[in-house]
């Protein structure tokens, strides 16, 4: 096994461990601080793939302003950081049946698949990708309005966020 590969390995480890516990801890800031980690080591793939700028605007975006914006909205919206309901509803057995139907089905679909084992080709140096991209996501026939409508999700679930700490305070 090649330093790439386990090294590979422990990202995903990592990602796993801290996905899970995403959803089984019971304090909503434990959760939003694990997310975070889970979204660095995906950051880190992305640099293990010579895709550093992904890896940045994976930082950027993800952890520097989502997971952010959820630790605000904890922060702002909750008196007691700790849920005093169990974490699991009544139905978290046939959820965790079709969870583990859909990664039985996503096994099958991988030890079926040729390509699992192909290498990809390595990228010539003469590619400029990243103008590429700029010029897509800010190009009117392109992803302009996907680019815009994300900026304006965020923008609501910030407002969204300082009316319900409002209308908390006030009760």
């Amino acid at each position: 096994m090649t330093f790439t590969q386990v090294l590979f390995l422990i990202f995903a480890a990592i990602i796993l461990g801290s996905a899970f516990m995403v959803v089984t801890t019971k304090k909503m800031i434990h959760a939003a601080f694990w997310l975070i980690t889970t979204l660095f080591g995906v950051a880190a793939l992305y640099a293990m793939l010579n895709a550093g700028f992904l890896a940045m605007v994976q930082i950027v975006v993800y952890v520097g302003a989502i997971a952010i914006l959820f630790i605000f909205a904890i922060m702002l919206t909750r008196k007691d950081l700790r849920d005093s309901d169990t974490p699991l509803n009544k139905n978290w057995g046939v959820a965790a049946l079709i969870g583990f139907l859909s990664f039985g089905g996503l096994l099958t679909i991988l030890n079926n698949w040729t390509g699992l084992l192909k290498e990809a080709p390595e990228l010539s140096s003469g590619m400029d990708t990243i103008s590429d991209l700029g010029v897509a996501l800010l190009s009117p026939n392109a992803y302009l309005l996907p680019f815009e409508v994300a900026s304006v999700l965020l923008l609501a679930a910030l407002i969204g966020s300082v009316y319900v700490a409002n209308q908390a305070k006030s009760e």
